[in-house]
C-alpha cells in the first residue's frame, strides 16, 4: 500500500523577520521611526544600511538677540527661543547639523575650512553615538538585534565609532560573517563604485571586487547567505539615477526633451558577485530613487529607496526560511 504524505505548508514554517532600510542620512524622525520597527512590525532582526550621517553643518546666526538660518536656499528668521526651537528641529528633521554662531564668528569660520570641518565631524559623532544609547535603550528589554553598517558616504572615523561602541543589542558587522538567526548568515559591505560627489568610502571596480571576495572568504555554501551590500548592482533596475553632467559644480543632471536622463550607476563588482554565488537576498541601497525588488538568478535584490529628507522612513519586510525568501513588503510612513 503506498501513502502520500501531504507536503508542509511552508507558512508554518519557523520563519525570520528581517526589518531593513537605509540611507537615513543623519535624519531625527527617520532614525527614531527606523527603531521602533522592532515593536510595530514584530520584526526578528533589524538592519540598517549604510549613509547613517548627514552631510551637511548648517550655521544658526545671532546677532542683536535674533536668529536666522539659510536652509536649502531659504533665510528663516527666529526671533525668539521658542522660534529658534522651530529652526533646529527642522534642521534635524532633514538630517543636518546645526552650530550656533555670531555673525563675526561666522565670518571667521568661513576663511577656517579645517574648523568647520572640526565642528562638522563633532556633531555627527554627538548624533551618532545618541543613536546608538537610543537603539540600544529601545531593544533592551525585546528579542531583537540592531545591525547597522556604514556606507559610501560615512568616513572612517564613523566607522570606527559604530565599531567601538556597539553593544548587545546594536551591532556593526562590517567585515564579517554574522548569524542573524540559526542558519542565515549575513555578510555586510559598505562601499560603493565611484560616484560624482567623491565621498569618502567608494573606490574603482577592481578594487571593490577585491574587498568583496575578501569579505566573503570562507563561505562555502550560499543558499541562505544574505549580502547586506549599500551599493546596487549594475543595470539591474535598483541603480537608476539621473545622469550627471560632471562639468559643473556641483555637477548638474543631463536632460534630453525636459526629462532627465537616467542610468544604471550601481557596481559591475557587486552584479558580479551576485551573479557568481547567487545568495539568497540581497539588502541594497544607495540610490535613492530606485526602490523596488527583482530577482538575478535565483538570488531576490531589494532597494527600499529613501526620502530622509521628508522625514518618511522607506523600508522592507523580509520574512526568510531554509534556502528561501518566503514573502516581502515594502513600508513607508
Amino acid at each position: 500500500m503506498f501513502f502520500f504524505k501531504k507536503k508542509g505548508d511552508k507558512k508554518k514554517q519557523k520563519f525570520t523577520k528581517i526589518f531593513f532600510a537605509t540611507d537615513v542620512h543623519g535624519s531625527e524622525p527617520t532614525f527614531g521611526k527606523f527603531v521602533n520597527t522592532a515593536s510595530f512590525y514584530k520584526a526578528d532582526v533589524l538592519i540598517l544600511g549604510g549613509d547613517v550621517t548627514g552631510k551637511l553643518l548648517i550655521p544658526v546666526i545671532t546677532e542683536n538677540g535674533q536668529y536666522r538660518a539659510t536652509i536649502m536656499g531659504q533665510v528663516r528668521h527666529a526671533k525668539n527661543d521658542e522660534e529658534l526651537k522651530k529652526i533646529k528641529t527642522l534642521i534635524d528633521y532633514m538630517g543636518f547639523y546645526h552650530i550656533t554662531v555670531t555673525a563675526g564668528e561666522f565670518e571667521e569660520l568661513k576663511q577656517n575650512p579645517k574648523e568647520v570641518d572640526r565642528l562638522f565631524k563633532e556633531r555627527s559623532h554627538e548624533r551618532l553615538l545618541r543613536w546608538i544609547k537610543k537603539a540600544d535603550d529601545k531593544l533592551k528589554d525585546l528579542p531583537v538585534k540592531c545591525y547597522i553598517t556604514g556606507g559610501n558616504d560615512d568616513d572612517e572615523e564613523d566607522i570606527a565609532l559604530l565599531e567601538k561602541y556597539q553593544t548587545d543589542k546594536v551591532v556593526y558587522p562590517e567585515g564579517k560573517v554574522v548569524m542573524i538567526d540559526e542558519i542565515h548568515p549575513m555578510i555586510s559591505f559598505g562601499f560603493s563604485n565611484p560616484t560624482p560627489w567623491d565621498t569618502p568610502r567608494e573606490v574603482g571596480e577592481d578594487e571593490l571586487a577585491l574587498k568583496i571576495e575578501q569579505t566573503i572568504k570562507g563561505i562555502d555554501d550560499f543558499s541562505n547567505v544574505i549580502f547586506n551590500f549599500h551599493c546596487p548592482p549594475k543595470d539591474c533596475t535598483l541603480d537608476l539615477a539621473p545622469k550627471l553632467d560632471t562639468s559643473y559644480d556641483p555637477p548638474r543632471p543631463v536632460t534630453t526633451a525636459g526629462e532627465a536622463v537616467m542610468v544604471g550607476c550601481g557596481s559591475s563588482a557587486v552584479r558580479e558577485a551576485i551573479e557568481k554565488y547567487q545568495p539568497l537576498l540581497v539588502l541594497t541601497g544607495h540610490i535613492h530613487e530606485s526602490r523596488g525588488v527583482m530577482k538575478i538568478g535565483r538570488t531576490t535584490v531589494a532597494n527600499p529607496g529613501s526620502e530622509y529628507g521628508e522625514g518618511v522612513l522607506r523600508g522592507i519586510i523580509v520574512n526568510v526560511i531554509d534556502k528561501e525568501v518566503l514573502s516581502y513588503q515594502m513600508t513607508s510612513g
